[in-house]
Order: structure tokens, then sequence, then C-alpha cells
């Protein structure tokens, strides 16, 4: 069974100066389920975990279960490059009630791949919670390749991939067959990356077009395929937008150009530069983000 099938928001983490900005993440998730987002994937790449510390980590995540209050899944993200720390998050995001954790690979060590089998064997033996896989080799410098994936395919609670790696699919599937549930984590490839069976996105620019990027998944599940590739076509200038700079610093701007204030990323991440927020701006006027102003009005 997958976790959810259609869009999942990498949801943004809204910060003030003395931290973060708790009582505009619930509104930023009571908005993303108004408006049909299938699951809140908090403390990700796009929420800045590598940036929070360990309190404000489980106050996200906590933050995020209570509001949600069980209806989508909360995936919460407890990847490290330490093993046994990725164990404590993890067992902490079940303890707090998360639906699921999204583990990414270990960063910096560059582990081989009997290092990655054996890291992810361990964390999945330490909890009863499924586990979401993120292969973003670009960020990483480590691929999970299709042959780890076999080698994990043993381990039950091992469920799902966030794959930015859309040409290594098919051998994938050629692999492990319908074993995992694949979720593209490229904007810009969620429909392509459904034509080879996966079942939704973990989408960054579903924090500013949440309805139109659950309805651009839910017309190719339900079989108009025609309708989702005009969309994936038609939102592809906004997904070049949010990524002309490192995320999540462009969606956090284009979040604040709307006038819903999330506050800046925080070092290393810096501020847009003046060149990529007039894109970010002048981008988004193409783009209907009614929804999004007028639920914080």
């Amino acid at each position: 069974m997958a976790i959810f099938e259609g869009s999942g928001v990498a949801i943004v983490t809204p910060f003030t100066n003395d931290g973060v900005d708790f009582s505009k993440l619930e509104k930023l998730i009571e908005f993303h389920i108004a408006n049909k987002t299938d699951s809140i994937i908090i403390c990700g790449s796009t929420g800045e975990a590598a940036a929070m510390s360990d309190e404000e980590h489980k106050a996200a995540i906590k933050c995020a279960v209570d509001t949600v209050a069980g209806r989508v899944p909360v995936i919460a993200g407890t990847g490290s490059n330490d093993t046994n720390y990725g164990i404590q998050l993890t067992k902490e995001a079940q303890k707090l009630g998360a639906d699921a954790a999204l583990v990414v690979t270990p960063y910096y060590n560059k582990c081989t791949p009997d290092g990655l089998v054996m890291h992810y064997k361990a964390i999945a033996n330490s909890v009863d919670i499924p586990l979401v896989l993120y292969n973003v080799p670009s960020r990483t410098n480590v691929n999970i390749s299709p042959e780890v994936l076999y080698r994990l395919a043993d381990q039950e609670n091992i469920v799902a991939v966030k794959e930015c790696n859309l040409g290594q699919v098919p051998e994938t599937y050629s692999k492990c067959g319908d074993r995992y549930t694949l979720y593209s984590g490229e904007d810009g490839l969620a429909v392509p990356m459904l034509s080879l069976g996966a079942k939704g996105v973990i989408s960054v620019v579903a924090n500013l077009i949440p309805e139109f990027t659950h309805t651009m998944i839910r017309s190719y599940l339900d079989g108009d395929i025609d309708k989702a590739r005009q969309m994936q076509i038609e939102v592809i200038p906004l997904v070049k937008a949010m990524f002309c700079e490192v995320n999540p610093i462009p969606v956090k701007e284009a979040i604040n150009i709307l006038g819903i204030d999330v506050g800046h990323c925080r070092l290393p991440l810096c501020d847009m530069s003046k060149a990529g927020h007039d894109r970010v701006a002048q981008t988004l006027k193409s783009y209907d983000t009614s929804a999004l102003t007028s639920f914080f009005a």
C-alpha cells in the first residue's frame, strides 16, 4: 500500500528571528489540507531541516502531526549522514506520531553500496513506521542504485523511494518489480515518472499551487494522460523559477512576495539575488496563486 497517492508538499518552515513560527506553520498546513494536498512532508530539504536544532526539528514534526490530526499522512524527514543520529531522529518521529519517515542518503561520508544497505537496514530495524528512501544525488553525491534497492527488498518497512534520478527507474522496476512505491522528487518530471509507474510527487511548487499539483497527478492516475501532460508543460516555467537558485531560497521568496511572511532562509542559505527575485516575481504573474493569498488574507 502506498503511503499516499498524488501530491505531497515538501513544506517550507517559516522562521522568525527567534525560531520557528509555529502558528504560521499550522496555518500553512491547514491551507494545504484545504487545497487537496495529499501528504505533508515536514523537515525535508525544502523545510531546511539541516539548519534546525534538534528541539526545533522535533517540535516541527509534533506541530505537523497535531495540526494534521490524521487527515492526511505526515512524513517526517529524519535523514542524517550519521546512522546513529538517523536512528534517534526516526525513533523520535515515530514517538511523535509521524505516519512515515523520509530518510535521505548519508551525505559527505560518501559511503559504499554495502554501507548504504547497512545504514538503511539499521534505521529500518529500529522503528515500526514505514520509511521512504530519499535519493537526491545532486545534494548528497550518493546514489541509491537499483541493485541497492534490490538488496533492501526484504526489509518490509522500507516501502517507498523519493526518486530524483529518473534515468534509473526502468532498471529499478526490472530488478524490484512493484516492491516499492516511487514518488518523483523532481517537479518538472512528475508526469514522466508517473508514466514509469510512480504514484505521485513530493513537490516544491505545491507550496504555491497545491490544488494544481494534486490535479495534475490525479488526472494521470485516473487515466486522463493528455490533461496531465498539458499541466506538466504548463508548470515548467514555475518549476524553473523555483530552482533558479538553491531550493528553498526561491520558493520562500515567492511566498514572501505573495505577502505571506515565512521569513528568511537560514545561513548558509542566503537571501535571493535581485535577478532571482525579479524572475520569481515575474513568473508568479502567470500562475493562479489566489488560493494562497486569500487563505492568509
